[in-house]
């Protein structure tokens, strides 16, 4: 194997590792955050400044005992935690997260820096996210709970409901960019208008970026939206009778989604890597650091906003959000017409 073979072996391994510590990381921030909201300390005792609280859960889970109801579908009850956290990193691998680059001269050739450059990145995303609820709804029916069936419908319910204005939005930055490609979408917004203002897509697209994150967020089952595990109600909805390592299978695939989408927001309306005071080499930094500022604010939302009723979750995606998104889509339509 040659040099740029094994460049690119080693990058797949790297971003598996940042996937699987990335959910270590948003366990923590989340639980500091959540501190801080409410005035409390938050994880501090293991480790310096608790940093290593997360890895001591995953340690305690290891060792759990692994429980099955009596009358559940054995087959089913283990494959749907796989299915779920499967289908999280797969989405992830046509995310591009930063420019070709030789890795400070090591390589003769430059590589890009994504797991795999498709260039229909978008369809990709849309079809692996949508294999993760069939994760969500065999786990809810197989577990023969009603609290997990309910969660298990109310997800299947909520991401039909909102995938569709998640896939207006797309489609307008799609007619601004002229490809299904993220990397040549993130290339298209190099530059700046007037000197002074970056050529992101969150400047003439702000109302398909508000339309995106909404819809984001309700994919990934996160607050206000958290319906399919409303612990007043179904106790821990469609995960209730999962323990050990196979119920945290189910947040790892949550978290590394709340990584996707976000990585996914910052390439199509954020410039991707593209910022100031940076080469073009070292623009990673600048997607992590946008990467990050949307993850902050998931968890933000999570604990400043009460959870909606079901009848108004239903009413926002349905009579607000998606005609919202139509007006968005035939406006930008008509915008890319006129300027040819």
């Amino acid at each position: 194997m040659n040099a740029s073979v094994i460049a690119h072996l080693v990058l797949i391994l790297v971003v598996f590792t940042c996937l699987l510590l990335s959910a270590a990381a948003m366990v923590y921030m989340e639980r500091k955050v959540a501190a801080a909201l409410q005035q409390r300390y938050g994880p501090y005792l293991v480790g310096p400044k608790g940093l290593m609280q997360p890895f001591a859960d995953v340690i305690k889970l290891m060792f759990k005992e692994e429980l099955r109801p009596k009358a559940s579908d054995a087959l089913l009850f283990a494959i749907a935690p796989m299915l779920s956290a499967a289908a999280a990193f797969a989405a992830f691998a046509v995310v591009p997260f930063g420019a070709e680059t030789t890795l400070f001269g090591l390589l003769r050739e430059p590589i890009e820096l994504g797991v795999a450059d498709v260039n229909v990145a978008l369809l990709v995303i849309f079809a692996v996210t949508s294999m993760g609820i069939y994760g969500i709804v065999l786990a809810g029916w197989s577990s023969n709970s009603k609290y997990s069936l309910l969660g298990a419908l109310r997800s299947s319910a909520q991401m039909i409901s909102y995938e569709l204005s998640y896939g207006l939005a797309i489609a307008a930055i799609v007619m601004m960019a002229g490809s299904l490609s993220l990397r040549q979408v993130v290339d298209g917004q190099a530059g700046y208008w007037l000197h002074v203002i970056p050529r992101w897509n969150v400047f003439p697209q702000i109302v398909g970026f508000f339309i995106f994150m909404c819809a984001g967020v309700a994919e990934t089952n996160r607050a206000p939206f958290d319906f399919p595990e409303a612990e007043q109600e179904l106790v821990a909805g469609y995960h209730t009778e999962y323990s050990s390592m196979s119920f945290a299978m189910f947040f790892l695939a949550e978290y590394i989604n709340m990584v996707t989408v976000s990585a996914v927001a910052t390439d199509l309306y954020l410039g991707g890597w593209h910022g100031p005071f940076l080469p073009l080499s070292l623009g990673w930094l600048w997607f992590l650091a946008k990467a990050f500022v949307l993850l902050f604010f998931y968890v933000w939302m999570r604990w400043t906003l009460p959870r909606y009723r079901y009848d108004q979750l239903m009413a926002f995606g349905w009579k607000f959000l998606l005609p919202l998104a139509v007006v968005n889509l035939l406006v930008t339509a008509g915008v890319v017409v006129y300027l040819g």
